[in-house]
């Protein structure tokens, strides 16, 4: 055991230490984050039979991720809320035949184009009236469903056959203003702010009266003409008295003293 630790000390004597430079650098050096052992693999998702399932489906003008549960799937569809799509997931399943955990990647074409069938007009499958979005319409009196693409073109006519008509909610419409009666003292602004127009507006016009009140101060405070009197001349002029009246007050004392005489 001593021979050991003797050889060991002198292994180390010889052994050459690093420098403080090196230390440094060692320390400084950036650590690689992650296992490098570890290497990115796609995932791989398979269905019920084994087989790799679609990673993107589209449907309806939607692009939807391949693990979601067609359930999910249904209402990720413009024009389809929550209790529309609890009841046309229902049926749709019972249509193509998969149940609640059936992927909508594993679902081949045919199963596909009955579900947009199912999801485009649910009134044929017993989905009742009140729940479809267009109802009665004005142009053909029949209800029906739209969806995607087929609900901004029906939305877009509505407003224009309002704007036609001349009709109040038309005419909101026309001017980029609120439709369903709310406040626009403070929301709802659109264009230039008003606040912010009518104080330019008032800065101008203070502006404008310190000019003109300006030029009147300077015209009243000019020189008079050379003919006219100015107000010192008047206020001499008014402490002077008259050559005929200082004569009576100067003779006044001399005929006072001739009478006592």
């Amino acid at each position: 055991m001593m021979a050991e630790k003797e050889s060991k000390g002198k292994h180390d004597a010889g052994a050459p230490k690093a420098s403080q430079g090196e230390k440094g650098a060692t320390a400084a050096a950036p650590k690689p984050k992650g296992d490098p052992r570890k290497k990115e693999v796609a995932q791989v998702i398979l269905g019920k039979d084994g087989q790799e399932i679609r990673g993107i489906v589209r449907m309806a003008g939607r692009d939807i991720k391949g693990h979601w549960s067609v359930k999910r799937s249904i209402t990720i569809v413009k024009g389809i809320g929550v209790n529309l799509g609890m009841v046309i997931s229902g049926v749709a399943l019972s249509q193509i035949g998969a149940d609640e955990k059936t992927m909508i990647g594993e679902l081949n074409e045919q199963q596909m184009q009955k579900l947009e069938r199912v999801l485009s007009h649910p009134e044929e499958f017993g989905v009742p009236e009140y729940m479809l979005n267009r109802r009665r319409e004005f142009a053909t009196n029949v209800s029906r469903h739209a969806i995607g693409t087929d609900l901004d073109y029906a939305v877009r006519q509505d407003i224009d056959h309002e704007k036609d008509a001349y009709t109040w909610r038309g005419y909101r419409h026309a001017y980029g203003q609120k439709v369903r009666g709310q406040h626009t003292r403070s929301t709802g602004r659109t264009g230039m702010t008003v606040g912010v127009l009518r104080k330019a507006v008032l800065a101008k016009a203070g502006a404008a009266a310190a000019a003109t009140t300006g030029a009147a101060a300077q015209a009243a405070g000019a020189a008079p003409a050379a003919g006219a009197p100015g107000k010192k001349d008047e206020k001499a002029a008014a402490g002077k008295p008259a050559a005929g009246a200082a004569a009576p007050k100067a003779a006044a004392p001399a005929a006072k003293g001739g009478e006592k005489k």
